[in-house]
């Protein structure tokens, strides 16, 4: 029991979360481009449910919408945890984080349209997201030491950014809306509100609300709308205590299964047999957005709320800096949003997924040794006292 214990405590950790990604998006780009390859992929791409009932995905679809799901629900849970009870609680507290996010997704999306804008215009929402679970995983790696106000400030601005990415999915990839399934949908989310706020046994009552949230989840996908968004609904929605408890339970999961799954099957693609000269400006708006994107919006926005004299949770200078930096990893919301935009395209899909890589591991590098340098400092100057 307590090794079970001490296991379940490492999947729950940042740290774990960083490293499971990490290692998951590099095996799967290296058995891509090995002789299991081709096979490979073509099993992902292979589909598997059942088409009269509007459930023939693939298997890599059944990644990106189903298990991607459980993802979101606890970005919900926690995204609503932090507009209520958390650092996001008052129009103070939240202007600051929320500016930053703001300018850390216009200024991606302007760098992205200027560059690749006239090729691949559509590639424009890869860039304007943050990976929490990386982001705050490098803190934890590297950051010892850090003032608490930088990972506040960070996962507050990251919370944002994926508020952002929910709308952004919910508004444009939207296919054929089946408006009766939509319906059925927002009653079965209904219910589980319901259920969530009830009393009774708790076996039964769970019990319903997996039956609940899997009847959600199917309604929401037969709809065209991405079934991610059951995910969104049921955390935005349900009991704050009891979907806090569910999401607590489901974070190992998240961490050990899912989000390693997930980067994965997205990071399934062979590298493109072109030279640097012929890759997409579709590849360089991706690469270079995500890094320099959100630095200079992140930044440029962070520090003019600062001289608007707005804290709240807010920071600024070196450690706004370090913010702006680690926030350029994109990962996995980005190779979502690039599952989601290339979808038709599998030559620009595969630049997509190597470009949010790169620009990803940038942000890592550079984002990294800042954060290490800065936590250096903090140690000594602690020691110096």
């Amino acid at each position: 029991m307590a090794t079970e214990r001490r296991v379940i405590h490492v999947f729950r950790s940042d740290r774990y979360a960083a490293i499971a990604l990490a290692a998951a998006a590099t095996l799967g780009l290296i058995v891509a481009n090995s002789v299991a390859g081709p096979g490979l992929i073509s099993l992902a791409q292979g589909h598997l449910g059942w088409a009269s009932i509007g459930l023939d995905l693939s298997i890599a679809h059944w990644v990106t919408d189903g298990l991607l799901a459980v993802f979101f629900f606890i970005i919900a849970v926690e995204l609503r945890f932090e507009l209520t009870r958390g650092d996001l609680n008052t129009w103070h507290k939240a202007v600051a984080p929320a500016v930053a996010a703001l300018g850390g997704v216009i200024v991606p999306i302007a760098l992205y349209l200027a560059i690749a804008g006239p090729v691949a215009p559509g590639g424009w929402p890869i860039a304007t997201a943050t990976d929490i679970a990386f982001a705050l995983g490098l803190v934890a790696l590297v950051g010892r030491g850090l003032p608490t106000r930088i990972r506040a400030f960070l996962l507050a601005l990251a919370v944002l950014d994926d508020l952002v990415a929910i709308l952004i999915i919910a508004l444009f990839f939207s296919h054929g809306l089946n408006l009766g399934a939509l319906i059925g949908a927002a009653m079965a989310v209904i219910a589980a509100c319901i259920v969530s706020a009830s009393r009774g046994p708790r076996a039964v009552r769970y019990a319903v609300l997996a039956v609940l949230a899997a009847l959600t989840w199917y309604l929401v996908v037969v709809s065209g709308v991405h079934g991610t968004i059951a995910g969104v609904a049921l955390g935005l929605f349900m009991s704050p205590k009891v979907s806090a408890k569910i999401a607590h339970a489901l974070v190992p999961v998240n961490n050990a299964v899912i989000l390693p799954v997930f980067a994965f099957v997205a990071a399934l693609v062979p590298f493109p047999a072109v030279s640097l000269d012929d890759l997409s400006p579709a590849f360089w708006g991706i690469g270079i957005a995500l890094p320099v994107g959100k630095f200079v919006g992140i930044m440029a926005a962070g520090s003019l709320i600062a001289l608007a004299g707005r804290k709240g949770t807010g920071v600024r200078g070196w450690d706004l800096a370090t913010v702006a930096l680690v926030a350029g990893i994109g990962f996995t919301v980005s190779l979502l949003m690039n599952e989601l935009v290339f979808a038709d395209n599998s030559e620009l899909r595969a630049q997509g997924v190597l470009a949010v890589l790169s620009g990803s591991a940038v942000s890592i590098i550079i984002g990294g040794t800042f954060v290490s340098v800065r936590a250096g400092l903090a140690r000594r100057r602690l020691r110096d006292r």
